[in-house]
């Protein structure tokens, strides 16, 4: 047992959680799912990161603002352009791939016990409120609209505070970063357990009837991780991107995809950022910030499933209608952000658009739901490893720049 242990700690993480991930699997087609033992692994494991990173997030941001000094320059703004450009066009590819090849959905019954978004004014009053949320509740309930508000205003308050505050608070933040480490370690039972839970639970008979749908969307995500975001990425870096792209996928994706939550993959995001030499200034407060508004994965979700409700009906779709569709998923996928249920609840919205019942709009949730398994997992991991993408591609173009 001691050898096997020396073995083990050899591997790299990765290595170590795709071998979580096979015995996960092995497990759920060998044990009865009534075994309880194994599936909370994959809850402690996702529990000990949502638990960690609105503390992470908050020390991080507070700290990295207090810090900033009058000159210092940062790359939010190329940042912040990059994530709305990267979840434009992943939208825009949605769309085109629905185009290319239309899908009918097979409906099934609504999902009664959740409210959506009524409207465009509601989800930006959603996005409001939970700006001006009580810290404690914020912190409580994983809002990271809220928690982001409260450590950018209370770092620009503590700009002019002592040397000593500003070390503490930089103390506590590194204190907390070595907890993520911690619970990181344990990403290989995490995903044993996570895999378990999920093919014990739903199988692979279940996603039979919707193959085709899984298929489109899981491949538009991966042309747009493999595609469009380097194309990205080399314009703005003139350099050869796999490299980085695939680290990030390697290194944030997988993870994300099993966590299947952008928020308890900041941690992890942090750690790459770190690992790649970028700029803590810049990449504490993107990385929490991207988190919630470089939704790429929400908008060919939202996309496809809107356009396919369409089709379903009957229902003429013409290209500037669908371009419209892009910038509302885009725009709602930021506002919605912190609701349950992520970028399904905003598929309503979106088939308003086309004067689709919400009744059948429900439908389609429903349908979502039943893929949610595959198609919340890629969306994840495309929406996460994109993060730490373009924080990286900013600052390297910057370098660029500098060099010249």
């Amino acid at each position: 047992m001691k050898s096997f242990f020396k073995v083990l700690n050899k591997l790299s993480l990765v290595q170590q959680i795709i071998i979580g991930l096979v015995i996960g699997v092995a497990l759920a087609l060998t044990v009865p799912k009534e075994v309880s033992g194994v599936s909370i692994l994959g809850d402690l494991f996702v529990g000990g990161l949502k638990a960690v990173a609105p503390v992470l997030v908050l020390f991080l941001v507070m700290s990295a603002i207090s810090k900033h000094k009058t000159g210092q320059k940062t790359n939010m703004k190329s940042v912040l352009s990059l994530y709305l450009v990267g979840t434009f066009l992943a939208g825009t590819a949605a769309v085109l791939a629905s185009f290319i090849f239309p899908l009918s959905l097979k409906l099934t019954t609504g999902v009664s016990d959740i409210e959506p978004p009524g409207g465009i004014t509601e989800v930006l009053k959603n996005l409001v409120f939970n700006i001006v949320s009580n810290p404690v509740t914020a912190l409580q309930d994983g809002n990271y609209i809220g928690i982001l508000t409260w450590a950018i205003l209370l770092g620009i308050a503590l700009r002019h505070s002592s040397e000593a505050t500003k070390n503490m608070l930089s103390d506590i933040a590194e204190a907390v970063s070595n907890l993520v480490r911690i619970v990181i370690r344990f990403a290989p039972l995490g995903v044993l357990g996570l895999v378990f839970s999920a093919v014990s639970q739903n199988g692979v008979a279940i996603f039979k009837d919707y193959g085709k749908l899984i298929l489109l969307l899981v491949g538009v995500m991966v042309f747009d991780a493999i595609v469009i975001n380097p194309i990205i990425v080399f314009i703005r870096t003139r350099q050869n991107p796999y490299p980085l792209v695939f680290r990030c996928l390697k290194d944030s994706g997988v993870t994300a995809f099993f966590t299947r939550s952008s928020a308890a993959n900041i941690p992890v995001n942090m750690k790459l950022c770190d690992e790649l030499g970028l700029d803590k200034d810049t990449y504490s407060i993107s990385i929490p910030l991207g988190a919630t508004i470089n939704m790429g994965g929400a908008a060919v979700t939202i996309s496809v499933l809107a356009l396919a409700a369409a089709n379903t009906l009957g229902i003429s779709v013409d290209l500037p209608t669908a371009i419209i569709l892009c910038v509302l998923s885009a725009v709602s996928a930021c506002g919605a952000s912190g609701v349950a249920g992520g970028s399904l609840l905003l598929i309503p919205l979106a088939c308003s658009l086309f004067g689709i019942p919400n009744d059948i709009a429900m439908q389609v949730v429903g349908v979502g739901f039943i893929v949610g398994v595959i198609q919340d997992s890629c969306e994840t991991a495309l929406n996460s490893s994109t993060d730490v993408l373009f924080t990286a591609t900013a600052e390297f173009a910057k370098r660029r720049q500098e060099n010249k």
